[in-house]
């Protein structure tokens, strides 16, 4: 079932009796309003930028002029829902970086925001004058025969109808009155029906141009997330194997070393069973830590606080955890945060020069946000190494994305958003 739109009420019986004509007449008067906004804001830019280009501020005048379109065109698509039910998507996409110089690059590089800028102009120069003279003629007209008998008792002599006829006796008063009452449901049609217009010239300038790929791209979507979920299987695959077969081979290994030792302490091969259990110690270690590395099992026991927490306190520089997640995430969600979070960790104490760190996070407003902040020399880079764009790449996965500010001079702050939905 389509969403209700004015278009699609226009044929019912009862839609004069609806809010429907109200809501048509009340979109084309708020468009005069906006559009004598818009028209005003980009005059003054205009003027102000070019009479100011020689001097400093003149170019950010510009700059502002160019973005005008941005936050008309978000107004213009909550506007719309007042006659057409169905949301109208935002296609701007969201920074990869933090800060204001990366929000005016993105938008700058972007056909949306040139696109809604030449909305702009069009609102402000042509279409809000059409929906003011429209809206004003219905309004003149029912308005003015509606308040014949009042203008005639307040002359008490004779009343002036639409500068057009002159009425002086209360018969024909009324009668003026009643013809405006019966001319508002006769309005209601040519007046829903050109709201329905625009805001289908609205759909059209301001809708994302992605037609017939939307479906590809939602299945690309999944079968990469059929992919990551087969990758993270073979991964608990490889480290119950491990855990469970080469890792207590080396145990009995150590433990039979050791008893040799004792049954040997005095003989020629004591110090060679000494060297071999030290061996098998290391390799005990090493192993898990490769365990620890491909899948941790702090995390799948006692979920993210903990294993973030395990992190922390095997890392190199002191890092402060403050983690609120009253309920566990998903599985996916919480193995790509630990892995996103272990990097970020390391290059902290690799590259950062930091003396303490913090790791802080909670769900916020349906998403999982976390951050990775140090208080080190900066400079941090994700098109610089595989690290960082690896985590990129596993977080855009689930749709979630890695923000990075790193100015010189610190501090270093990794930004973690994904999407999650918890009980």
């Amino acid at each position: 079932m389509h969403p209700p739109t004015i278009w699609t009420r226009l044929h019912l019986r009862h839609y004069v009796r609806s809010g429907w004509p109200w809501r048509a007449a009340l979109y084309l008067l708020s468009s005069a309003v906006l559009g004598l906004i818009t028209l005003l804001t980009l005059v003054l830019l205009a003027v102000a930028g070019s009479v100011l280009t020689v001097v400093v501020v003149g170019l950010p005048l510009l700059l502002v002029l160019v973005l005008t379109g941005v936050p008309l065109a978000s107004v213009e698509r909550s506007r719309l829902r007042l006659i057409d039910s169905e949301p109208l998507a935002d296609p701007h996409r969201e920074p990869d970086r933090t800060g204001l110089t990366a929000w005016l690059r993105t938008r700058l590089q972007e056909r949306a925001t040139w696109r809604e800028l030449g909305y702009a102009v069009l609102f402000g120069f042509l279409l809000w004058p059409l929906e003011a003279l429209v809206v004003g003629s219905v309004l003149l007209v029912c308005g003015g025969l509606l308040a014949t008998p009042v203008m005639l008792a307040v002359d008490g002599e004779e009343a002036r109808v639409l500068k057009m006829w002159i009425v002086d006796s209360w018969p024909g008063a009324l009668a003026a009155a009643l013809a405006g009452l019966l001319l508002m449901p006769v309005f209601a049609y040519p007046l829903g029906a050109i709201a329905a217009g625009r805001a289908a010239l609205t759909r059209f300038l301001l809708a994302s141009p992605t037609g017939e790929l939307n479906s590809k791209i939602k299945e690309l979507g999944r079968s990469r997330v059929r992919l990551v979920d087969a990758f993270e299987a073979e991964r608990r695959r490889i480290e119950r194997d491990l855990h469970d077969g080469a890792q207590q081979r080396l145990v009995a290994l150590s433990m039979t070393l050791g008893l040799a030792r004792l049954d040997a302490a005095d003989g020629p091969l004591g110090p060679l069973l000494a060297k071999a259990q030290d061996e098998a110690a290391t390799a005990l270690v090493e192993i898990r830590e490769l365990i620890r590395g491909i899948h941790p099992q702090v995390l799948t026991d006692r979920g993210l606080v903990a294993a973030v927490e395990d992190l922390a306190d095997r890392s190199t520089i002191p890092v402060d955890v403050d983690l609120d997640l009253p309920v566990r995430p998903p599985e996916a969600i919480e193995t790509a945060v630990y892995f996103a979070v272990s990097e970020a960790l390391a290059n902290v104490a690799k590259h950062s020069g930091a003396s303490r760190a913090v790791v802080r996070g909670g769900l916020e407003n349906g998403q999982l946000a976390v951050e990775v902040e140090d208080d080190g020399h900066g400079g941090a880079d994700t098109e610089r190494g595989t690290g960082l764009q690896g985590v990129a790449d596993r977080v855009s996965v689930l749709d979630g994305r890695l923000l990075v500010s790193s100015p010189p001079g610190g501090p270093t702050v990794f930004r973690l958003l994904v999407p999650c939905s918890t009980p």
